[in-house]
């Protein structure tokens, strides 16, 4: 882990802002608060969006009035005369816009970026989390776990509250926990956190990167600066490497999260209770006791990994370890995240419909035993050898949906051709209540079935809240 001087202080909105031509690249959650915090700056602002439907329209009505030029239908074309780009976290780096900035020297910022430049002298520190799965949850633990040892918070980010609102709203935060995607932290090069975490590496958004090593680097940005505490992940070697590649402050410690017995600098779990052995005094022969692993909800060991995680971010800010416990206590899990909907005649119905990737229903799969797996979907250029070979033991039967549902059952047929399976050829939303009916069939008193499709939804739903409520909807019409 590399170690150096990192400077913090931006200069002030309005000077920098005043009269310089800026083009926001897209509408939508992040580009209409960017473009409204510039313009209340004095930028003379550009608005480019790829789309022109009725919502684009509406939003672009909304800035017009504030003295904003909107384009719709150009997402393209670099405006004359841009001096720097605010671009949704979304915009792939190879769009012909961003390739023409760059021939022009024209930097690109994120909304995170546009965030952090604009915070005041006194702005709350951030506690950042990023990694493939489990960022929302941890994130919403650390918020938990804060506000439980009084101090003032919010969950920001990713997690759907505007960073740019919590920097710029009236609300006074004493720090934050922030969530952050690899898309956000590859447009925010100044960012630096007071601690920051890597939850875990696994093949995602590929497309967007371009290569997985690409992708573990900007994850690994989140470690920039860090002040106090670079966490990792002791079960995925590469978050540790990125810790190693990180230039921070003096001082500032690796920290490992484990499921095991932690070592020196760790904190893990020691006969069903969360140990801290990182920041207690003379870690070398104390450690702290935290919670109980019945505290965390559900206790599956990836959300228990995500506890300590959250600890571990907390605990470096001077969080008591009554407040870890109290307020892992306090928090629940949002919806469609390993959450039971019901039992019926002694089955136990889990819906994890968050479980868009093969890396976050691998770690849904290992929390339950026998299970009845329905999985299916959109597979986003995914392969599922690995998965099924890893979860093959634990399978009762698996119910298969979705268009690309067939890749499944070819890696269920090469690691588990003893598991029966059940493909419905249908991808109408009308198919959940079919695979619950065919899962009740094949479940066993005792078993779980089990929604984690591993896959997008959006070749049979809106998006993986609906499928979850689908799933749930028929659970419910099954026990009538």
């Amino acid at each position: 882990m590399g170690s150096g001087q990192v400077t913090t202080s931006v200069p002030s909105g309005q000077s920098e802002f005043q009269g310089r031509r800026v083009t926001v690249a897209g509408l939508g959650v992040s580009g209409v608060p960017a473009a409204k915090a510039l313009v209340e700056r004095g930028a003379i602002v550009t608005v480019v969006n790829d789309g022109d439907d009725e919502r684009a329209r509406a939003q672009a009505a909304e800035l017009e009035a504030l003295g904003v030029t909107v384009r719709l239908g150009d997402g393209a074309t670099l405006p004359e005369g841009t001096e720097l780009i605010v671009t949704a976290p979304g915009w792939q780096p190879g769009k012909p816009l961003f390739q023409a900035a760059e021939q022009a020297g024209v930097p690109i910022w994120g909304d995170v970026e546009l965030a952090w430049r604009l915070r005041g002298p006194d702005a709350a520190p951030w506690l950042a989390v990023t990694g493939t799965n489990g960022k929302t949850t941890t994130v919403r633990m650390l918020a938990s776990i804060l506000k439980a040892a009084g101090l003032r918070t919010a969950a920001v980010g990713n997690i759907g509250v505007s960073l740019l609102d919590a920097v710029l709203g009236e609300e006074e935060y004493d720090v934050l926990a922030v969530e952050l995607s690899s898309y956000q932290l590859h447009w925010a090069p100044s960012l630096r956190a007071y601690s920051g975490a890597v939850l875990n590496l696994a093949p995602d958004h590929l497309d967007w990167h371009g290569s997985m090593d690409a992708y573990a680097a900007d994850k690994g940005r989140v470690y920039e600066g860090n002040q106090v505490a670079c966490v990792y992940n002791v079960a995925d070697p590469r978050t540790e490497d990125l810790v190693r590649e990180a230039d921070v402050e003096e001082g500032c410690r690796a920290v490992g999260f484990t499921l095991g017995t932690p070592a020196v600098s760790q904190l893990g779990v020691v006969d069903g209770i969360l140990i801290d052995r990182a920041f207690v005094e003379n870690r070398y022969k104390n450690a702290q006791e935290l919670a109980e692993v019945a505290d965390v909800d559900p206790p599956a060991p990836h959300n228990i990994a995500n506890a300590l995680a959250a600890a571990a971010l907390a605990r470096s800010f001077g969080v008591p370890a009554q407040a870890v416990r109290d307020g892992l206590r306090a928090f629940r899990p949002d919806a469609h995240r390993i959450q039971h909907v019901a039992d019926l005649d002694g089955v136990a119905y889990v819906d994890d419909s968050k479980a868009t990737n093969t890396h976050a229903a691998e770690a849904s799969l290992a929390a339950y035993e026998p299970i009845v797996w329905i999985a299916g979907g959109l597979a986003k250029g995914a392969e599922f050898d690995e998965l099924v070979a890893a979860s093959a033991k634990r399978l009762r039967g698996v119910v298969l949906i979705g268009a690309d549902r067939a890749l499944i059952r070819e890696a269920l047929e090469r690691h588990a051709p003893e598991v029966p399976v059940v493909d419905l050829d249908r991808t109408d939303t009308g198919a959940m209540l079919q695979a619950v009916t065919e899962a009740k069939r094949l479940a066993r008193p005792g078993d779980t079935v089990l929604l984690a499709p591993a896959c997008a939804s959006m070749d049979m739903f809106t998006n993986y809240n609906q499928r979850g409520d689908a799933f749930a909807a028929a659970v419910r019409e099954l026990g009538a």
